[in-house]
């Protein structure tokens, strides 16, 4: 099959898409609270928190967000051990981080007024060009195509195109294209038409919808038959593997955390501590005598993976009960670490470790 461009604003497949999209959006939209009211805050933190994330995990985290930050200048103005904890388990910390960032921004540089612009969208921290043109579309009416991944594949297969999608340049033709073609009157429906159908239809993983897609008439990869092959996967390269070894440090009823260094992976929170390699418990001991920790015990405990997006963790642990609390951790109790700490989902397991270790 021919390779495509998507620069040809006259591309039949785009230009027919858009009326059958708008009317099955119309009739088939999910019910989602960003949806609901379309305030450009709570749109933007949608589209925030929806990066690498399934909406049914993002939904109760965005309820969650809006009842403690309803607005810019809450967002702005809060805690960020606060805003942290409300994001526990959500991960990709940073997005939280540049969401508290660019309302600062907003509060000095636009009086708390959410910029219109697309540019102006754009420049703020956090904010690529995906979610600068979902917010300018969906929340100002502007033709400004929203390209993610679900945009990417409804395209791809619609135009037969079966080149490496992961190319930088493929999601700027793509815009380009579907800047062409938008509805003057009705960009935020048909930016979120596409989504949906990329969500709903035009599946990811398993078979795609296509006998209930409102455009398959106009689709070269089901007329062909070639869905399942487009978008062509380019191969990625393996998950780098690491051991980690987890120190649960009790004392009465308090456990040890130390925070991260800032930047690179989970920087600035708050974690269990660790060390690289998987250690024996003779290791650990040294460790200990290092730290100047008197020890009254030291079991193996649980064993647990976890899995960033380009790094693996194979995390072993112990549970150490300690005679003194040395100053170089942050030592707290169980409602604290409940209620006030944000703790990364790598170390949610070892969490309930030492709440079992209380109980006992």
């Amino acid at each position: 099959m021919k390779k495509t461009v998507f620069e040809n604003n006259n591309n039949p497949q785009l230009c027919g898409i858009v009326q059958p999209l708008l009317r099955w959006y119309a009739e088939n939209a999910r019910v989602l609270p960003w949806r609901e009211n379309t305030d450009p805050y709570r749109v933007w933190v949608s589209e925030i928190m929806l990066q690498q994330t399934q909406v049914e995990t993002v939904t109760p985290y965005f309820d969650r967000f809006m009842r403690q930050f309803p607005d810019i200048q809450s967002l702005a103005h809060a805690e960020e051990e606060a805003l942290l904890k409300v994001w526990e388990g959500l991960g990709y910390y940073t997005r939280a981080r540049n969401l508290q960032k660019a309302a600062r921004i907003i509060v000095q540089k636009y009086a708390g007024r959410f910029p219109f612009s697309y540019d102006e969208i754009r420049a703020l921290p956090g904010i690529g060009a995906y979610t600068a043109g979902a917010v300018a579309s969906i929340c100002f009416g502007q033709p400004t195509p929203a390209v993610d991944g679900n945009v990417v594949r409804v395209v791809a297969r619609l135009t037969g195109y079966d080149g490496d999608t992961a190319h930088p340049k493929v999601k700027e033709q793509i815009a380009a294209a579907l800047r062409g073609v938008y509805p003057a009157s009705q960009s935020a429906d048909f930016t979120q038409s596409l989504m949906e159908l990329g969500a709903t239809v035009c599946l990811p993983r398993g078979a795609p919808k296509c006998e209930s897609c409102p455009v398959n008439s106009l689709c070269m990869a089901y007329q062909t038959g070639t869905q399942m092959a487009i978008p062509v996967k380019v191969s990625k390269k393996p998950r780098k593997k690491e051991q980690k070894t987890v120190l649960l440090l009790c004392c009465g009823d308090k456990i040890a955390l130390r925070r991260r260094e800032a930047g690179g992976l989970l920087g600035g929170l708050w974690e269990f501590p660790n060390s690289d390699g998987s250690l024996t418990v003779q290791e650990v001991r040294r460790i200990l005598d290092w730290w100047h920790i008197s020890v009254v015990s030291v079991a193996e405990s649980v064993r647990k993976k976890h899995i960033f997006t380009h790094i693996e963790w194979d995390m072993s642990s112990y549970i150490i009960i300690c005679e003194n609390m040395p100053q170089d951790f942050l030592w707290v109790t169980r409602e604290t670490l409940e209620k006030q700490i944000a703790l990364p989902s790598a170390f949610q397991a070892f969490r309930r470790v030492f709440f079992c270790t209380l109980a006992d």
